[in-house]
């Protein structure tokens, strides 16, 4: 599966539906964006029951602000519409492999359990 293009219009829609969606934030000028991008293909490739989708941050600057992206590529992971990793720096592809394997066993009711209650502790 070829990766998305992810803009403002299909953002929320593309990240907030069901399953696993990475999303790489990145820039044609930089170097390690470019470096990454072969490795984040190939996952793509490998994983089709994911979505990979990017967004490139000069043109989409607004997702980019809304999400505080400071450093690229930074690597946002989203599992049934729940942010549940984001780091900048490029991953080698071993990485984003165990990566992918950690989100897939994910327990999501557990997640949701400790994010509600860390939202009652504030």
């Amino acid at each position: 599966m070829a990766t998305v293009e992810l803009t403002t219009e299909n953002f929320n829609e593309v990240v907030n539906g069901p399953g696993v969606v990475l999303v790489d934030f990145w820039a044609s000028w930089c170097g390690p964006c470019r470096m990454f991008a072969p490795v984040y293909e190939k996952a793509s490739e490998q994983h089709q029951d994911m979505t990979f989708g990017t967004v490139d941050t000069e043109a989409q600057t607004e997702l980019a602000q809304a999400f505080g992206i400071s450093s690229i590529p930074t690597l946002m992971v989203a599992r049934d519409g729940v942010v549940v990793y984001a780091q900048p720096g490029a991953l080698p592809e071993p990485a984003l492999a165990d990566l992918i394997s950690k989100v897939q066993q994910l327990d999501m009711d557990e997640v949701r359990a400790s994010i509600a209650a860390q939202q009652q502790q504030q």
